[in-house]
Parts: structure tokens; sequence; C-alpha cells
């Protein structure tokens, strides 16, 4: 059976340190993928699959969608000079790493990739 915890705050156990539910809520990753240089996902929270569809562009499907595609992305990477946001969608997006940003030669890469906004 499912139960409903209805809190304001949550307080560590000496009350020292609390923080609104709001704060947590808000505040937290909605979704976040690190993929290795194939563009397969090594951990994420939030994602239902990753696909390379050409060289060094990666597409990150959300699991639970977003409510709209104006949501905040944070990319990095080991070692391409440039990574690029591709395309977002309220389910999806997609990114691009290249080796050199004067050339723009795209180029697999290690990518880390989070997400903070409104899920739908």
């Amino acid at each position: 059976m499912a139960s409903i915890l209805r809190v304001n705050t949550l307080t560590d156990a000496s009350s020292n340190n609390s923080v609104s539910l709001e704060t947590v809520s808000n505040g937290s990753a909605k979704a976040w993928a690190k993929l290795n240089d194939a563009g397969t996902a090594q951990d994420s929270f939030n994602i239902s699959s990753t696909t390379e569809t050409s060289t060094a562009l990666y597409t990150i499907t959300i699991n639970n969608d977003m409510n709209n595609a104006n949501y905040s992305l944070t990319l990095g990477t080991h070692y391409a000079e440039l990574i690029a946001i591709n395309s977002v969608a309220t389910g999806s997006y997609a990114l691009r790493t290249f080796e050199r940003a004067d050339s723009l030669t795209a180029n697999d890469q290690i990518t880390h990739s989070t997400v903070h906004g409104d899920l739908a």
C-alpha cells in the first residue's frame, strides 16, 4: 500500500541544517546521463535510452518528459574542445562533441549532461 508523507521542511537529526521541500523539488536534477564514447549510457537517472545517430551526435531520451522545452542543460566532456546542444524537446535532447573548436571536427567523446526544470 502506498503512503503519502506531507512535510514543508526537511532537517537533519540535530535540526542544524534544514531545507524547504520547494528547494529540493525545484533545485534537484530531473535527469542526468554519463555516456561513453559510443553514446551508451554508463549511468543515468530518468533516461530511457541513448542513441548515437551519427558521428559524435548523441540523442538522449528522457523517461518522464519535461513540462516544456525551456529547461536548462548543463554539459561536459572529458576530452573534446567543444560540446554543443543540437536540439531540445520535452522528451529528449541531442548533443554533439567536436575534437577541435576551430575546425568543428566531430569526434566521439565521453559526455555528461544534467537537466534542470519542471517535469510534465
